[in-house]
């Protein structure tokens, strides 16, 4: 998928309460990110079931942690840097001092901080939830909608986004403000985690540093996919996945589908994208033929959604296609705080340890 299919697909459903629904489960995400601090398990001290599709019940996927691990102290960028961003744009670098990293999931501002250059980090945006970024000003302050305004009153020295926030307008209006603006490839996945991180280490002069949490992260999501194989079942017995996006106020149910990033972390979860077999692209509109001819064993939601249609209980008699699912006959739901689950780079390991304690050891996860 290129990236202007899927950035079309992002706007599409974003348009269609995606970015309401975040911004309405804002402050559960914030919670729920702070809680999970040294409250979740990892997966080697995790008890795994023997039969993972036995299972009944749902469980929540918990991080380890979410603290900032910088892999330097105060790096020091060499600029004037000039790049080609992923709309063709050419950008010229040459102040890094005041930097405002945005987009739908925080990544953005979690691999600034995590190069070391949080310092220079001068606002967030809805999703940025770490303890190191709390006190920033936020730039989406309705839920996921940029303010011009609150961008123009931080006089950021550079903007570091993507097509997964609008209004566009605003980035234009940005540019037009001689503000220089890097537009990242909206396409994520944990393949593409490293790359992300070396393009915005490149952009802001610090490539060196890019390298070195490129190869960290690549090396961490390594060990914790080495660990999943030897927990997961083989061949027929593996796990059939789904992630189901919810928002249950309006009545919007979205499969996630190849290139939306779900079909990345199932597979790593050593599963089965119940979604690419029924050829699903991207993220469409949910049928109830579709969910009851993926018949998936489990399915993943963000927790704000789940809670958006009351629950476990609730999905299973508000959408009874999801009922008539293995997953929905034995209640057997995985949510992760929305912050967290698609915010692949520098915290890819820990979201996909946390997933897999839920999913291969659901009673350790709670």
């Amino acid at each position: 998928m290129s990236d202007k299919q899927y950035s079309r697909l992002t706007r599409n459903i974003m348009a269609l309460g995606l970015a309401g629904l975040l911004a309405l489960t804002s402050c559960a995400s914030t919670d729920a990110g702070t809680n999970a601090n040294g409250s979740g398990k990892v997966l080697s001290d995790a008890q795994i079931l023997d039969d993972p599709k036995a299972f009944q019940g749902p469980s929540t996927a918990k991080l380890t942690s979410s603290d900032i691990d910088p892999v330097a102290d105060n790096p020091q960028p060499e600029l004037p840097v000039t790049i080609t961003d992923a709309q063709d744009n050419q950008v010229t670098i040459t102040d890094v001092s005041r930097i405002l990293p945005m987009d739908l999931y925080g990544t953005s501002s979690r691999i600034v901080f995590d190069l070391g250059l949080g310092d220079n980090v001068v606002g967030r945006d809805t999703s940025t939830t770490f303890e190191q970024a709390q006190d920033l000003p936020l730039v989406t302050q309705d839920g996921h909608e940029l303010n011009a305004e609150a961008i123009l009153q931080l006089a950021p020295s550079v903007i570091i986004t993507d097509s997964s926030l609008g209004p566009w307008d605003v980035v234009e209006q940005m540019r037009q403000a001689g503000i220089p603006v890097i537009v990242l490839g909206a396409e994520r996945s944990l393949e593409t985690s490293a790359d992300m991180i070396k393009q915005i280490a490149t952009a802001l002069g610090v490539p060196e540093e890019g390298e070195v949490l490129a190869e960290r992260t690549e090396n961490e999501i390594s060990d914790i996919s080495a660990q999943i194989k030897e927990v997961a079942p083989q061949g027929g017995d593996r796990l059939r996945m789904l992630m189901l996006y919810a928002r249950g106020q309006s009545g919007i149910y979205y499969i996630f589908g190849e290139g939306s990033g779900a079909d990345s972390l199932i597979t790593s979860l050593g599963g089965i994208d119940v979604a690419d077999e029924i050829g699903w692209k991207g993220m469409k509109p949910m049928t109830d033929e579709a969910m009851v001819d993926a018949a998936p064993d489990l399915i993943i939601m963000m927790t704000g959604g789940l809670e958006s249609v009351g629950g476990v209980d609730g999905i299973v008699e508000s959408v009874p296609a999801v009922g008539l699912t293995p997953a929905g006959e034995n209640k057997r739901i995985v949510d992760m705080n929305d912050s967290n689950l698609l915010s692949f780079g520098p915290n890819s390991p820990a979201v996909l340890e946390a997933l897999s304690v839920a999913v291969y050891a659901p009673e350790m996860a709670e």
